[in-house]
């Protein structure tokens, strides 16, 4: 009894009991609840014992009790144990409706009350006796042998303490049921339990069986004295003692022999029944379900084969996955076509109408000279008052040509009404010619259509279709032609005309100037440029040269604003103002020296891309087509502008014409400003003058153009207009025009020998290769360039040059003079690598100072907003996952392949709820997925630094990429359990599995970006497969110490694996119902926390694609 009494002190006081006790005390509870709250009848057992030998009465006194024992339930869901039990029961009035509603057939309960003689209630349990039952079986685990008790113990051991049989408490006693502190003796007329009843060994009470069991009573097995199905044997010592009813009710580890087995079902407890072919019956089942169409179900089947619904459902995700695929490409691939053929014809109707024009020219041409021979005739032989009449209109005629030729705007009407009015004046045959040469249909339409094209169409509401833009386009490009043909032979003054003309000049002007510049590494305080003055003028082409380590491509890094980790002195002018380059990124062009287009898409994707997004947002649709067809046809990319650039992988087109198309993506956005590292190499001498070209004619607009070269052809050499030569240490060795370079170096005794081209022998003499003939050495080149333009000389050359302005030429001072002062200072190891680190922390943090950094916009350039730059992104990414087609499907196939074999080798285990499977099935999908997502982020990190540099919108950037994955996010839980649920077949819907696993996918690529952007492609791939396997380990430990506890909290593999749990515990009811709250329990797991669970997977989705983000935006690479 002091066990009792401390067992009752605790449920007083819950604070007191420790975890086991509170184990014990919940699932307690569950019995008393669904069991015998609802046999707690009123003591009335006196009034019905003498009328249950009535037949007739019989059936109306068991209903009767039956309807006393349903209404005890109202007064338990009040109670305290409704709180206790929440997280294994969800819905208390549905859970005891499937597990103790006998109302179908109350047979069983018929049977009790003859065999007991009415006496029932006095031979069931109380809530005490369910609690100490319970309390031994979650201490040791084991019911066979029970603590002693107040009717069976060492002094007393009754029959009715024997497994499967029972005792009363007298028919002098009564007894409540719902009494939890006391056990009541119970000793007299033991007897074999009721069937549909369990009696513990222990014990002398019944317990009824639930739903799902079945629980006859035991036979002998004369063999071996076993009772079967129960297992127990008959006590040695009492020869009158038979077999009983079951005796045990646990989970389906400890009494497997009370559930129904798989294959029968049990509409009630006393009775089972075969399953029925085309039905199948799992183990526990109170029912047959019949099953699905397509799948065979003998007699006695437990489970019914349904494999052939998941080649269904990937065989019609493949037929729709392949008919989207297919149709999206023909889509592309049709518009494609409709538009190259647009374009085919207006460049064809285009250059029909220039060779027309041509002709007609021509013949104008042929028929004045032979107009004036004839009037020259004419006036001769006719009278002189003719001869002075006719001559004078022939004169006028020929004038009118004359004009008509020169001025190529002049409408065709006009012409006509000038020609028409020297017919009037000179009917001749001749005449009659240039008539008809006038009234040509194609002279006509191209003169008409051709000058009035620029001031008429871009306001022209009709320019809508694609072959009304292309004319457009393309009729501009001939006339541009045209322009640049006349300038060839214009004369000195009409070029600065030229150069004035505001039409011409339409872009706004950027001049950089500087001063002293000079640019130190902070980690070790090595200069890279030093004392760099000059200008940078619009419209200009400047070359930058100089031999290797000479600071170029620093040089233009600082100018367009892009060096890091390092300190920059001096003074920078935009415009003559001291303002910063970023305040004009929208109007400045950086071709890197690498080749960082997509290779994924076609030439043409590729500019159209750049000029949609970084051209002003307010640009008709047509110009935007002009000016990519400019570009197109300038870089000579009209044969490749269909054909895929491609990768190192894929070969696509050549690497000259790669390196056009990178050069390419920054002209199609019209810039003030062009830098361009080493454009021109890997190019040959025709594909380097293509592209030199072309940049003339931006620096006609007024481009600012900035060029790094390495050694050109004498030919390219002269088609730079500025040239900057740099000599080791970052100093200045000449900055002037082209054409005054030989002059400059001549006057200081280094001269070009013949047949040499100075570039190349520029460079030898910088790089000490060669040595001029007057001595003069390549380190006194820097000073001398100071001294001639009376520039500052640093403090460690002023001796220098004070002994170079008094020397003789001929004197070699290039010992006395050292142009890379930079003192090596000798550190310790410790101090070497504090160095370092200082120095990573401070490029870190000019990294970050640059990607945030925000100048007013002085640019005067509206772009596309955040939405319209989504669209353009979502249109390129959606062509890059068609193209990438192939590595899908793999990705189908390897999830497809994986499906099927855990579904196959992981049997679905109903003790478990499928736990393993689905722990296997959370490691195998995180792992495919997340290795899977990290192609997303990757493999176009320089083309991302080189866009968001440029000014293009990082969250338009994200937003599309992650959008397009949510197609993956969708389709692939489907494709994984087409073939891992058909095969296993757990319990729970289809629908539940594919909530969870679409939550686990999208949480796990949301942690793949985050892997992605941070790390390289090594460290995230071990990453990507290593932490679904230890956050799996760590979040399935249920005996560890309380911080792995709480860390397993923290792991979306086990708010994955308890979603995947509860929606299959869910369907567990009637004799599972001890089975599911000990598991739930043992877990920690909360029948009512799958939504919580999901939002939780979710949120990790969204908070990592929010720290995704932030990374994109803080660590991009430069």
């Amino acid at each position: 009894m002091s066990e009792h009494k401390k067992y009752l002190s605790e449920l007083k006081n819950p604070a007191n009991m420790n975890d086991t006790t509170k184990q014990i005390y919940l699932v307690s509870a569950i019995v008393i609840f669904f069991g015998f709250s609802q046999l707690s009848l009123c003591q009335t057992d006196g009034d019905v014992s003498d009328d249950i030998n009535n037949p007739a009465l019989l059936p109306y006194i068991t209903q009767i009790i039956y309807s006393r024992l349903s209404n005890a339930t109202s007064s338990v869901l009040t109670s305290d144990i409704s709180s206790q039990i929440k997280f294994c029961i969800k819905d208390p009035e549905a859970d005891w409706d499937r597990a103790f509603n006998f109302s179908s057939n109350l047979d069983f309960l018929t049977s009790c009350i003859q065999k007991t003689k009415g006496e029932m209630t006095k031979r069931l349990c109380t809530a005490a006796d369910l609690k100490f039952y319970f309390n031994h079986f979650f201490e040791s685990g084991n019911v066979d042998y029970l603590k002693p008790n107040i009717n069976c113990n060492l002094t007393n051991w009754e029959a009715g303490c024997e497994p499967g049989w029972a005792s009363s408490v007298g028919s002098d006693r009564e007894v409540d049921l719902r009494e939890s502190r006391d056990i009541p003796a119970r000793t007299s007329e033991p007897q074999p339990c009721c069937e549909g009843f369990f009696c513990p060994r222990g014990m002398t009470c019944m317990i009824p069986c639930p739903l799902g069991s079945y629980c006859p009573l035991a036979t002998l097995n004369n063999d071996n004295g076993v009772c079967q199905p129960y297992n127990y044997q008959l006590p040695p010592a009492q020869k009158n003692h038979t077999c009983g009813g079951a005796n045990i009710w646990a989970d389906i580890r400890t009494s497997r022999d009370l559930f129904c087995s798989g294959g029968t079902y049990c509409p009630t407890s006393t009775q089972k029944l075969s399953c029925s072919k085309g039905h199948y019956c799992r183990m526990g089942s109170k029912s047959e379900k019949r099953c699905f169409k397509l799948t065979s179900c003998g007699p006695n089947t437990e489970n019914q084969n349904i494999h052939a619904y998941g080649i269904l459902l990937i065989a019609a995700l493949s037929t729709l996955l392949l008919i989207m695929y297919n149709c999206s490409d023909q889509v592309l691939t049709t518009r494609e076509r409709r538009l190259a053929k647009s374009r085919e014809r207006a460049a064809k109707s285009v250059h029909e109408k220039v060779k027309a024009r041509e002709r007609w020219k021509s013949a104008k041409e042929a028929a004045k000279k032979h107009t004036s021979g004839l009037q020259a005739q004419i006036s001769r032989k006719f009278s002189r008052v003719k001869s002075v009449k006719h001559p004078e209109h022939s004169r006028i005629e020929v004038d009118d040509d004359q004009s008509l030729v020169q001025h190529q705007t002049t409408s065709d009407s006009q012409q006509q009404d000038a020609v028409f009015d020297g017919k009037k004046m000179n009917p001749s045959d001749i005449v009659r010619m240039i008539h008809a040469i006038d009234d040509d249909p194609n002279s006509f339409s191209l003169e008409s259509g051709y000058s009035d094209m620029k001031k008429k169409v871009p306001k022209d509401k009709q320019v809508q279709t694609h072959s009304q833009i292309f004319n457009y386009a393309y009729s501009q490009l001939e006339k541009e032609k045209a322009i640049q043909q006349q300038n060839k032979n214009m004369t000195f003054s009409g070029l600065i005309n030229l150069a004035t003309n505001t039409e011409t000049i339409k872009r706004p002007k950027i001049e950089i100037s500087f001063r002293d510049l000079t640019l130190t590494l902070k980690g070790t305080s090595k200069q890279i440029l030093r004392c760099v003055t000059g200008k940078i003028m619009p419209g200009r082409i400047t070359a930058f040269m100089g031999p290797s380590g000479a600071g170029k491509t620093t040089y233009l890094s600082a100018l367009a604003g892009k060096a890091v980790g390092c300190t920059i002195t001096g003074s920078i002018h935009i415009n003559g103002k001291a303002a910063s380059i970023h305040s004009y990124k929208k109007i400045t062009g950086f071709v890197p020296q690498d080749d960082v287009v997509h290779g994924n898409l076609t030439v043409e994707e590729n500019i159209w891309f750049s000029a949609n997004c970084r051209l002003s947002a307010d640009l008709p649709k047509p110009d935007k087509v002009l000016i990519v067809e400019r570009v197109i046809e300038s870089l000579g990319l009209q044969e490749v502008r269909n054909s895929v650039v491609g990768t190192v992988e894929k070969r696509g087109i050549s690497g000259g014409q790669r390196k056009r198309v990178n050069v390419g993506l920054e002209m199609v956005m019209e810039p003030s400003l062009l830098i361009l590292d080493e454009p021109t190499s890997g190019l040959d001498s025709s594909s380097s003058q293509l592209l030199l070209r072309a940049l003339r004619r931006e620096a006609l607009e007024g481009v600012n153009i900035c060029m790094v070269v390495h050694q050109p052809s004498y030919t390219l050499f002269n088609m730079f207009d500025d040239l900057v030569l740099l000599a080791k240490g970052g100093l200045t060795v000449y900055h002037g025009p082209v054409r005054r370079v030989e002059e400059y170096f001549s006057n200081i005794g280094i001269v070009v020998p013949d047949r040499v081209n100075p570039p190349d022998y520029f460079i030898d003499v910088l790089e000490g290769m060669v040595k001029p003939k007057s001595g003069v050495s390549y380190k006194e080149l820097p000073v001398r360039w100071m001294l001639h333009n009376d520039y500052p000389v640093p403090p460690d050359l002023q001796q220098a040059s004070v002994e170079l302005s008094m020397s003789t030429p001929g004197s070699d001072l290039g010992n006395k003079i050292n142009l890379a002062d930079n003192l090596t200072i000798e550190h310790s190891f410790a101090g070497e690598m504090w160095q370092d680190v200082r120095y990573n922390v401070e490029l870190k943090r000019d990294i970050l100072r640059h990607n945030l950094l925000r100048s007013k916009d002085l640019s005067n350039r509206k772009t596309p907003g955040i939405l319209l730059q989504y669209k353009y992104f979502l249109g390129r990414i959606g062509k890059q996952r068609l193209r990438e087609a192939r590595l899908q499907a793999i990705d189908y196939l390897i999830l497809l392949l994986a499906g099927a074999c855990l579904g196959s080798v992981t049997k679905f285990s109903d003790e478990s709820f499928g736990a393993p499977g689905y722990t296997y099935t959370i490691i195998a999908v995180s792992l495919l997925c997340k290795i899977a997502a990290l192609r997303t982020f990757s493999l176009d990190k320089l083309q991302y630094a080189r866009e968001s540099a440029a000014g293009i919108s990082s969250l338009a950037h994200f937003l599309s990429k992650d959008t397009i994955d949510h197609f993956n996010t969708v389709i692939k839980p489907v494709v994984y359990l087409s073939m891992y649920y058909f095969f296993s077949n757990p319990r729970s819907s289809f629908a539940d599995n594919y909530v969870v696993l679409l939550c686990l996918v999208y949480c796990v690529t949301g942690m793949a970006y985050v892997l992605a952007i941070f790390l390289e492609p090594g460290p995230s791939q071990l990453l990507s497969v290593l932490l679904p396997v230890v956050l799996t380990l760590v979040s399935t430990q249920t005996r560890t110490s309380e911080y792995v506890m709480k860390l397993a909290n923290l792991c979306y593999t086990k708010w994955a694996l308890e979603a995947f749990v509860i929606a299959n515990a869910q369907r567990y009811d009637g004799v599972w119902l001890i089975t599911r709250c000990g598991a739930l329990q043992k877990t920690g797991y909360n029948l009512n926390h799958w939504g919580l669970r999901i939002s939780l997977l979710i949120l990790a989705g969204v908070v990592s694609r929010i720290i995704a983000f932030i990374g994109l935006v803080t660590s991009r690479k430069k």
